[in-house]
């Protein structure tokens, strides 16, 4: 009987003539593969995130032998991996979410890429991925953009969605590091998350006793698979009882983390001072350091603290919101995130009881929600000029 397939290393041969330092990513050496058959634009009131792709995606392998290889764009198309492919068995992903938006002069522009990238790379790191180029990474996305541009819609509230996504693909059952990955760029042209305008959506709190989506010593402020599907079984019940997304809670005292995959924000009367305050939990290693999180903190120190507000990054529990919100003084809470930007809050489901969030029943959003979203989607469209804008031009290669 013969034995069975052997998953064996490259030949000592092939492994003798790579070059003995491995190769840095290099967006100089892309090879462009365009599509012969291109798809048609789908209708703008249809793009709702993910449903549609682009027709090219970006490739790079890496090996740990090799370094990168070369950068390739070719059509979009399925990835063969063997069965045996450490993502598959061990959770060895990662990804990013970012988006190009067009302006009003019909170029296009990259919001806060450096941020994503960096993130990007220590996700990977995080998880024994090979380190990335952010600088070189970010050349080939923009050549990438540029192949795709068509998609990119002209219109207020459209842009294209990106997703770097970074893989182990060596072979075997061992618990290793991987000795080989394959990085990739995929598009998908999206639409307005909110079509008809703001649409406060409701929370039921999961206490940590029940489900952790994070906890400390591990990888919950890093962007990889194995923080999501998890998540979706208590997200699925609570769905099954009337509420949209969890509010991931942690510790006895209920500390407020995350709600769905959004960080969140409390306003606040400070009754005793006259003043108001913008709240976010801290990041603590079990919070995902949010871009448009950040967005928001530094805008609110821009604009609300000459305001008299106080911005603060601090641990806060429900019972301090459930307080609050019975005293009048919870103004209002909101989720951030790269898909809407800003989500409002309009109840927790918390305990037994229905904690409100400050909106009155005609209202969708609360005004500093408001503000947010319109301040950073003028920065996002190059309506206000800001360096939180890259115009994808200015990529050089």
């Amino acid at each position: 009987m013969a034995p069975g397939i052997l998953l064996s290393s490259p030949p000592l041969a092939a492994v003798t003539s790579q070059p003995s330092t491995p190769a840095r990513l290099d967006a100089s050496c892309l090879r462009v593969t365009r599509t012969k058959q291109s798809s048609a634009i789908p209708p703008a009131h249809d793009l709702a995130f993910g449903k549609y792709v682009t027709d090219h995606m970006l490739q790079v392998e890496w090996s740990q032998i090799r370094g990168w290889h070369q950068p390739r764009i070719v059509p979009y198309q399925d990835i063969r991996l063997d069965p045996t492919a450490g993502v598959f068995h061990y959770g060895f992903e990662c990804f990013e979410g970012m988006k190009v938006y067009r302006d009003a002069g019909g170029h296009l522009r990259f919001f806060r890429p450096v941020m994503n990238l960096d993130r990007f790379s220590k996700s990977a790191l995080r998880i024994a991925l090979p380190s990335l180029d952010g600088v070189e990474l970010l050349k080939l996305i923009a050549e990438f953009v540029k192949v795709d541009e068509r998609f990119v819609l002209a219109q207020p509230g459209y842009s294209l969605y990106l997703r770097p996504v970074l893989v182990g693909t060596s072979r075997g059952l061992g618990v290793t590091a991987p000795t080989s990955a394959l990085l990739y760029v995929i598009a998908s042209p999206v639409g307005a998350y909110y079509t008809t305008g703001f649409k406060p959506i409701l929370l039921e709190a999961t206490s940590s006793r029940h489900a952790t989506r994070a906890w400390p010593g591990g990888a919950g402020n890093q962007k990889i698979g194995g923080n999501y599907a998890p998540s979706i079984g208590p997200e699925k019940a609570a769905q099954a009882r009337g509420f949209h997304q969890c509010l991931w809670l942690f510790g006895d005292d209920d500390a407020i983390t995350e709600a769905g995959t959004m960080n969140l924000f409390i306003a606040l009367k400070i009754q005793d001072q006259g003043r108001h305050e913008l709240v976010t939990p801290p990041l603590d290693g079990t919070i995902l350091p949010g871009v448009t999180r950040d967005c928001v903190l530094s805008l609110a120190r821009e604009r609300l603290v000459p305001r008299g507000w106080r911005v603060c990054e601090r641990k806060i529990c429900m019972a301090e919101v459930s307080e609050a919100s019975k005293t009048g003084n919870l103004v209002e809470v909101f989720g951030t995130g790269t898909a809407a930007v800003v989500s409002p809050i309009r109840a927790i489901k918390w305990q037994e009881q229905l904690v409100e969030c400050g909106l009155s029943p005609h209202q969708n959003a609360g005004k500093i929600a408001m503000w947010m979203k319109e301040w950073i989607e003028a920065r996002q469209y190059g309506i206000e000029e800001h360096e939180w804008s890259v115009a994808v031009d200015h990529v050089s290669q």
